[in-house]
């Protein structure tokens, strides 16, 4: 399909509003280049902290806009800060449903009011910034939220409420997290049969009923109802139990995934100095990569917004270093709690031969490189999802949020990862990382991941892939359905 402009109306104008965190503004990124590529016209939203910081990691002329492409900021209503870490999410998450309306409204206005791009015409927004709904009810226009995990993680989230009058969460106090209680099993959340509590979203782990994390999940799943669609970064074949269950308790929900597959289909040119990486990209971890044999090298990231101990970072290197597996490690400057990320120099010493050490890396790039056997992962969902469309098997330690859920996915339902005990030891790293490697469980999880991997490519091929069919009919059925485009 090409442009949707036509000689007598201008392009179709969709704003696209990430949550301000990595994991949501890089799925985000891509949804809103495959827009671009679909015709529209793209105003996509940056707060002021994460514009500095991609100016930072990517160079000056990092957010320079195409002529319907252009990047807008707005303030996310926390002290200014110009470090380069992850802001507090509990504290971001406050500021955002409280702070953002006014200036997003006002940011609105003024595009509206420009006669250098065309009207707006729809709202993209992630799920957890529902407060775009009132800008688009006052301009009549669609307003679609994108949740940026899976279909499992929305689905948990909400129960939270059937949680909370179950008395199942707020915990009665705080023995609770270690007596047993969390593995009690909930058998009542439509297509998520023997989920125990442990699996779900790590928010309900509280004794406060006002804690603002788990009232922030309930008040934002709630207004998925009020939204023209909801948008799934993942593919009918994949979680096919969720997803006929939402049928009957959502509107239109349409799963678009995998986006970054569909990214790489969409001609770069005018996108070269684009990216949404918060850090710095190393390009020599593909350059090592090329140097190892195939299936040989564990890559270990967890994500974003995971912070280690000291204590558990020694665990996690000892396990690495005893395994004798080669080993792509991310390191994150803001990796270990309140401190650098220091690792024992007999390690670093030991390692030096077979492993490499990175602050960040282009992590699908890294994931789909022949040499990668295995992938050592927090199981946020853009890292399981880039590891199951590369064919990748997982280890997993769950950090918070719905990486708990996606963690249990993976390993009760798909069978591509084992997961590791929240308190690490290194002989259960060596242990997993073998098996992983070159065990027989190791290598019935790679066969699984590569069934899913095809599956994820089918999903997205013209012209019967449901992602591809999805992503037309949401274009043409809601995005386009404002008075502005018809």
């Amino acid at each position: 399909m090409g442009s949707r402009e036509t000689a007598n109306k201008p392009k179709p104008h969709a704003i696209c509003i990430p949550f301000p965190a990595q994991g949501h503004i890089n799925p985000m990124f891509k949804l809103a280049k495959i827009l671009h590529h679909k015709g529209f016209h793209i105003t996509f939203v940056h707060t002021e902290f994460n514009c500095r910081r991609i100016l930072n990691s990517r160079g000056k002329n990092s957010l320079d806009s195409l002529p319907s492409f252009q990047f807008e900021t707005i303030p996310d209503g926390l002290p200014f800060s110009d470090s380069d870490s992850t802001q507090d999410v509990p504290s971001l998450c406050d500021s955002t449903s409280k702070k953002c309306l006014a200036p997003f409204r006002e940011l609105v206005k003024r595009l509206n009011s420009s006669s250098d791009v065309p009207p707006v015409t729809c709202i993209v927004s992630d799920g957890i910034m529902s407060f775009t709904l009132e800008v688009a009810r006052e301009l009549g226009i669609p307003d679609v939220f994108f949740w940026t995990n899976g279909a499992g993680g929305v689905m948990a989230y909400l129960n939270y409420r059937n949680l909370v009058e179950k008395g199942y969460t707020p915990l009665k106090d705080w023995s609770y997290l270690t007596n047993g209680y969390l593995d009690t099993v909930i058998d009542w959340i439509p297509g998520m049969k023997e989920i125990r509590l442990k699996d779900l979203p790590s928010f309900i782990r509280t004794v406060d009923r006002d804690d603002i994390m788990l009232n922030f999940a309930i008040n934002q799943v709630e207004k998925i109802r009020d939204a023209s669609a909801l948008i799934l970064n993942t593919f009918d074949a994949l979680e096919p139990d969720v997803l006929i269950a939402f049928s009957s308790i959502l509107p239109s929900v349409y799963t678009l995934g995998p986006l970054h597959l569909i990214g790489d289909q969409i001609p770069e040119s005018g996108f070269k100095s684009w990216g949404s990486n918060l850090w710095k990209e190393q390009p020599e971890c593909i350059e090592w990569l090329n140097s190892k044999e195939p299936n040989s090298v564990v890559y270990v990231n967890f994500g974003s917004v995971t912070v280690l101990t000291p204590q558990q970072l020694v665990e996690f290197a000892s396990g690495l270093a005893k395994s004798e597996r080669n080993f792509l490690w991310i390191i994150r400057p803001d990796l270990v709690i309140g401190e650098n990320a220091i690792l024992p120099q007999e390690f670093v010493t030991e390692t030096k031969e077979r492993g490499l050490l990175a602050n960040w890396c282009a992590q699908e790039d890294v994931l789909k490189h022949p040499s990668i056997g295995g992938f050592l992962t927090h199981c946020g969902w853009n890292s399981t999802f880039e590891s199951i469309c590369a064919g990748v098997p997982m280890i997993c330690w769950p950090f918070f949020a719905e990486q708990q859920t996606n963690c249990w996915y993976c390993c009760t339902i798909l069978g591509i990862a084992m997961e590791i005990d929240n308190n690490v030891k290194s002989d259960e790293v060596e242990k997993l990382i073998n098996e992983l490697m070159v065990g027989e469980k190791g290598q019935e999880m790679k066969k699984n991941a590569a069934k899913l991997k095809k599956l994820a490519e089918e999903a997205i091929a013209p012209p019967s892939g449901s992602s591809y069919k999805n992503l037309e009919s949401l274009i043409d059925d809601v995005l386009m359905s404002s008075p502005a485009t018809n």
